[in-house]
């Protein structure tokens, strides 16, 4: 079942949204060469237990970390560890989540250790954007598959031949984690389940410089891609009201994102 959410029940999941986005602000102010994924998931931690919130990710189907460290290759749910030493030019995907008064709330961003290669930029800001606009389809009256064409023309756009990875994907988010629908990061407009106010997902494009194929690496969660090229990752929480999307996991709503596509969010 598609979960629909009353508006004070959106309220409290931007409550959950703003302690992941604290999470996200600390770990960036943090990020540095030198600097572990254990250390990252231990400033997580501790800044979503200050504010009254737990972790959704410590624990979920035996998972050892607070955030997911993807590094590189990795495309996501990397474990993080006190020995893994992030390194000038590294790409990390940091995947990150709270519940707070029983509300989860989702968001990642991939971001590089020093200064990114021209390659490594390109990669990064195109997965943005196309998260951006799938947000920014978000829309009460569409289609679940409006989001999945935006992101996917948004990445074709850039005339690069990038991989879109199709085995993973958005999803909707309340109550729990992860809550139907599954959101692809590709597809044909105008299909799927009716965008109505209430509904809450995670948009999530995973995006590769080379072939999107990818596995799983032996310790059961790690998935990198097959022909070892690099990915990023990056993700919002948005809840769909009619005033228009609620960036709920952005300190500003979505004002910034949005801007560029011609749409104003609720805040």
């Amino acid at each position: 079942m598609i979960q629909i959410k009353t508006p004070q029940e959106i309220e409290l999941m931007r409550a959950s949204g703003l302690v992941t986005a604290g999470a996200h602000a600390a770990m960036r102010a943090a990020l540095r060469p030198g600097i572990t994924t254990g250390e990252l998931d231990a400033i997580a931690e501790d800044h979503i237990r200050s504010q009254g919130a737990v972790p959704n990710f410590l624990g979920y189907h035996g998972f050892t970390g607070t955030i997911c460290t993807s590094i590189n290759d990795e495309v996501v749910h990397g474990i993080p560890n006190p020995d893994r030493v992030l390194a000038e030019g590294d790409n990390v995907s940091i995947d990150c989540g709270a519940i707070l008064e029983g509300w989860h709330s989702d968001a990642a961003v991939t971001l590089t250790v020093g200064e990114p290669s021209p390659e490594d930029a390109a990669l990064l800001d195109v997965t943005e954007r196309s998260m951006w606009a799938g947000l920014a389809r978000a829309l009460a009256g569409g289609r679940l598959t409006d989001i999945s064409h935006a992101v996917e023309e948004s990445i074709r756009a850039s005339g690069h031949p990038y991989g879109i990875v199709d085995h993973y994907g958005g999803h909707g988010i309340g109550t729990e984690m992860h809550q139907d629908p599954h959101v692809l990061n590709y597809g044909r407009p105008g299909r799927g389940p009716k965008l109505v106010p209430g509904l809450v997902l995670a948009i999530e494009p995973m995006v590769t410089v080379g072939d999107p194929a990818t596995v799983e690496l032996e310790d059961g969660w790690t998935v990198v891609t097959k022909d070892g090229s690099r990915a990023a990752h990056f993700e919002h929480t948005v809840a769909i009201t009619p005033e228009g999307p609620w960036v709920l996991t952005a300190e500003d709503g979505g004002v910034a994102g949005l801007a560029p596509f011609g749409v104003t969010p609720r805040t």
